[in-house]
């Protein structure tokens, strides 16, 4: 299990036994357990939502819509410590400057946030509060929603490490495309089927539709840059986390 307490300590600022000696190869080995790592993550969410939905209101304790919304919101970055938004706030500034393959490369590696970054995240963040505003009155697609989307999410990063291509000679996404294969698709593919299974249609047409957009997404970034990097793996996890959300919203409505 050293490998799976490695991934979550670096994707999450969760750290139950903490690991300091970390190689390339244990990067690696990390990433079939990346939708497990959602699944941690996952029943913290929809806890939370559980919590501010049913047993609060339960005990005579009642918060606005917008302000449940809010809360539900702001954990995904604050477990994460915005790793992936700021991948994807990267990814924005770079693929969307107009420039060249190199130059497009050295703006995701700026540490600085540009216009597109700032403008695309601002957009996610709006939409996802309106979903989960939307979401508020029927808890019984929130809280699978919240429960899934980190694992759907995770599970499309991890078959983009896996079957595509690294654009950098070197980078800490290096490490983690160098040491996987189809047989950690396979494994972490497995891993979410077994958290899906439970939440029916409504579940499996998110998976799908984050598989087509990832597969969308991915052809689209290989055009401009023949490769992916860190930066677009954060991206491919924050855009489906919001994708997720998004379907439930729908199966919901089609549902009423």
């Amino acid at each position: 299990m050293r490998a799976f307490f490695i991934g979550l300590q670096f994707l999450t600022r969760l750290s139950f036994v903490r690991q300091d000696n970390w190689t390339a190869e244990d990067f690696g080995r990390s990433v079939k357990f990346f939708p497990l790592i959602g699944a941690v993550l996952g029943v913290i969410y929809a806890g939370v939502a559980y919590g501010l939905l049913v047993f609060a209101p339960a005990q005579g304790i009642v918060l606005p819509p917008h302000v449940i919304s809010v809360i539900l919101l702001i954990l995904p970055p604050l477990l994460t410590g915005g790793l992936h938004c700021d991948g994807f706030m990267d990814t924005m500034d770079g693929i969307f400057s107009g420039r060249d393959r190199e130059r497009m490369l050295a703006i995701m590696k700026d540490s600085r946030v540009g216009s597109n970054g700032v403008f695309g995240f601002v957009l996610l963040m709006l939409l996802e509060w309106g979903i989960l505003l939307d979401l508020f009155p029927t808890p019984g697609f929130l809280v699978p929603a919240l429960f899934l989307m980190p694992i759907i999410a995770r599970l499309m990063m991890t078959g983009a490490i896996a079957l595509y291509p690294y654009a950098r000679p070197e980078g800490m996404g290096k490490a983690f495309a160098a040491y996987t294969d189809g047989k950690t698709v396979a494994f972490a593919g497995i891993l979410t089927l077994v958290f899906l299974v439970p939440f029916g249609w409504p579940a499996a047409a998110a998976l799908l539709v984050s598989l087509l957009f990832t597969v969308f997404f991915v052809s689209f970034v290989m055009k401009q840059l023949g490769g992916l990097t860190g930066d677009i793996y954060g991206a491919i996890t924050t855009l489906n986390e919001g994708l997720v959300l998004l379907t439930f919203l729908v199966s919901a409505a089609l549902l009423r």
